[in-house]
């Protein structure tokens, strides 16, 4: 029985991070996976026989009254990579980026 949420091959998500922040946290967030860095906001993570590419790029920052919080809109792409190792590998990484309270 799986639980929780099942990931599809391709999504896009608006995160809540600086780019800076989002480079930093990268390396850990894939735990033990091999990244790359081909480009600027572009990452290429191998998994098993297959990858995941991640694409960002800058947003305007959301405001919440006087608080600014920076964001980016990230592509993720996975190619070759069955269903039970996507679902395992996003909730490692979604715990691993989990920003804020609550």
């Amino acid at each position: 029985m799986t639980i929780g949420p099942n990931f599809p091959e391709r999504f896009e998500r608006d995160q809540a991070f600086s780019e800076a922040d989002w480079l930093r946290c990268l390396p850990g967030a894939v735990r033990d996976h091999a990244i790359e860095l081909p480009a600027p906001g572009r990452a290429l993570v191998l998994i098993g026989a297959g990858t995941l590419e991640l694409h960002w790029t800058m947003l305007p920052p959301r405001r919440l009254g006087i608080v600014q919080l920076p964001r980016m809109a990230v592509r993720y792409h996975f190619d070759g990579v069955d269903d039970a190792a996507r679902n395992e590998f996003m909730r490692y990484f979604d715990l691993y980026t989990q920003r804020g309270g609550g």
